[in-house]
């Protein structure tokens, strides 16, 4: 690496969501870059998968786990400390989509998304941050979000909420874990070609693909898209960030 501010040498990074999309992007990115990766993620198959496709594979090793079983990703939290020492990074790519009208939306349905997309993220986040887990040199944690976090769409009400707390809630826990050189950001992509977007409502007839499309000047986006500007938030030439939402959209919200 010519420069080594943007190094993730023998940095020990957890990545949520590891088994598809920009998770299993990030996964590979990382190892790239000469980091440790933990994967987690709820289905063991897909983290082998995501592991056969990075580099330097005997330094990672993966955790099937569920992150709404708070009990649960707390002993596995535990048990990676303890065999591989502190964190120095952590991001937050599990989460869930959906399209639903809002007179449709109802408590238990907001209940599931939060759950997955802030509850479960928020208390990982709060669990490795434990001065008994994170690296006393500081390091990084990003919470993937989503221009739906700032913007609004139809049919998207719980999805905007769930990505906006997110936003919101980086903002202070960034302030508290600051003195602690710990720095806390989120990204915000817009759409990026994932089996998630492919299963979307929008990807299942050409003249809705084509709409969502032609809103990102720059076209829809690719794992990598997103993969490298977490790569830029963990290294240390993002020393100086913490508290932000970095967008990475293709220029969705420039309109």
């Amino acid at each position: 690496m010519d420069n080594p501010l943007f190094s993730l040498k023998d940095k020990l990074i957890l990545i949520t969501g590891a088994s598809s999309g920009i998770g299993r992007q990030c996964a590979v990115t990382c190892s790239q870059m000469d980091a440790k990766v933990v994967l987690l993620g709820r289905n063991k198959e897909r983290l082998t998968e995501t592991l056969s496709l990075m580099i330097n594979k005997e330094r990672h090793s993966l955790y099937s786990v569920d992150i709404t079983d708070y009990a649960g990703i707390e002993e596995v939290a535990g048990d990676i400390v303890e065999k591989y020492g502190k964190i120095d990074g952590l991001i937050n790519c599990a989460g869930i989509s959906t399209t639903l009208l809002f007179n449709m939306t109802r408590p238990e349905k907001m209940d599931e998304f939060f759950r997955t997309n802030v509850y479960a993220s928020i208390n990982l986040t709060r669990i490795v941050t434990g001065k008994n887990y994170f690296s006393e040199h500081g390091g990084s944690v990003i919470f993937i979000s989503s221009v739906m976090g700032v913007a609004g769409e139809v049919g998207k009400s719980i999805y905007c909420l769930t990505k906006g707390a997110l936003i919101a809630g980086a903002k202070a826990i960034a302030l508290e874990l600051s003195p602690r050189k710990i720095r806390v950001n989120c990204i915000s992509p817009g759409v990026v070609e994932t089996p998630m977007s492919k299963n979307a409502v929008y990807s299942r007839n050409e003249e809705s693909l084509n709409k969502i499309k032609s809103l990102h000047p720059l076209g829809l986006g690719k794992p990598e898209d997103v993969a490298n500007a977490c790569l830029f938030l963990l290294s240390d030439a993002a020393r100086w960030i913490t508290g932000t939402n970095l967008i990475v959209d293709g220029g969705y919200l420039a309109k």
